[in-house]
């Protein structure tokens, strides 16, 4: 979704150098450009779509040039429908420039960071919030460390197992829709609509708010999703891995997510299943994988058998 102007202002805490101009501009994509070579007037590809950052090797070389040949290059800039404009190091600009932008009804911004930090700081910013996004529906929790999608049909039990790992000390991020996005080229991060956050519905309760009844240590914002489990009645038809060598993946925003899937019968710990699966999972990413090594070893004994 589009970022206003405004919103980034906010966000970012930067100075509006012209307030004067009621920006309504959105910034739509989080690459930058330094407009150096344009104020050198060369126009050809300018990428003008994106913030426009001025600095300290930009701001100086203006000062280069003689002052008309300064403005028509900067009236030139601003000719163009760029978001805005953001100086680093609060350098600010002179107030014939900021007079020639306030006529194009463009925002010129300020930052005390210098240009790197500035860059880096927006870019991480941009890539957030302008991030592909989906909704899935399921619950999410941080169990030791490791981010799990629970999901499964209405009614499999997902949020009575999410209570039962909060009361066991893990942190609950989302209840019934989790917001995905995709950061990066495989990188998915999850959090709880604004409407949702901190709350979890148990069918027979009703609309639970756990950041009060256990606390702010029993939630967080978001988390990386490393994990699906996935909730189904069990199915006596239905072959289910046992040794955990038939390894399946979710895929979601085209990231594959390793998946598991738990079968649902009377008298199974869910809570604790999940626990296990987080921290199997785990063990495989720091290079241990057990149904492997058993697969291995039992290759191992055969071989001595014969």
């Amino acid at each position: 979704m589009p970022i206003p102007v405004t919103q980034l202002i906010k966000d970012q805490q930067l100075e509006d150098l012209n307030p004067d101009v009621s920006s309504e501009s959105c910034i739509t994509t989080s690459e930058l450009v330094r407009p150096g070579i344009q104020l050198a007037g060369y126009f050809d590809y300018f990428a003008y779509e994106r913030i426009l950052i001025l600095g300290k090797v930009e701001h100086y070389y203006l000062q280069t040039l003689p002052e008309d040949l300064r403005n028509s290059r900067f009236d030139k800039i601003m000719s163009y429908p760029i978001p805005c404009m953001l100086v680093s190091r609060s350098m600010g600009l002179p107030v014939e420039l900021l007079k020639i932008a306030s006529e194009h009804k463009r925002k010129i911004v300020g930052s005390h960071l210098n240009t790197t930090k500035l860059i880096s700081r927006l870019m991480n910013y941009l890539e957030f919030h302008l991030a592909e996004t989906v909704q899935i529906h399921g619950v999410l929790m941080d169990v030791y460390g490791v981010g799990v999608a629970i999901t499964g049909k209405s009614g499999i039990g997902k949020s009575e197992t999410a209570i039962e790992l909060v009361k066991k000390g893990h942190l609950l991020v989302a209840d019934d829709t989790i917001e995905v996005k995709k950061i990066g080229h495989d990188y998915l991060v999850g959090a709880a609509p604004d409407l949702t956050k901190n709350m979890i519905e148990v069918r027979g309760i009703g609309i639970l708010d756990v950041k009060s009844l256990y606390g702010v240590g029993a939630i967080k914002n978001q988390t990386g999703i490393d994990l699906v489990v996935h909730l189904e009645e069990w199915d006596h038809q239905k072959s289910y891995d046992r040794l955990g060598l038939d390894e399946s993946c979710r895929k979601i925003l085209d990231v594959d997510v390793e998946e598991v899937v738990i079968p649902v019968k009377p008298a199974r710990n869910l809570s604790l299943m999940v626990e296990v699966a987080a921290r199997n999972h785990r063990q495989k990413m720091m290079g241990y994988h057990a149904a492997q090594a058993f697969s291995e070893r039992l290759t191992e004994y055969m071989k001595k058998d014969k």
